[in-house]
């Protein structure tokens, strides 16, 4: 079983007007949706930042990576 949270913002009243307008769109699943979708992209991005934030360190280490390989299987 999941829990829920609730995130409260303010939007324009303009714009709940028109969305009070639509009575055919489930404003909820959708921008629950969007959230989701926006935190996984998100997310996605700066775990991408950081790998290759990590690549870029680990990149000269003055070891190639045949040698660490060798080594690794040569220690079992």
């Amino acid at each position: 079983m999941t829990t829920s949270c609730v995130y409260t913002i303010r939007i324009p009243a303009e714009v709940r007007k028109m969305m009070d307008e639509m009575k055919d769109i489930n404003w909820q699943s959708d921008i629950r949706q969007a959230v989701e979708d926006l935190v996984r992209e998100k997310r996605r991005n700066r775990l991408l930042c950081e790998a290759a934030e990590m690549r870029a360190r680990t990149k000269n280490i003055g070891v190639s990576a045949s040698d660490l390989i060798r080594e690794d299987r040569d220690a079992r």
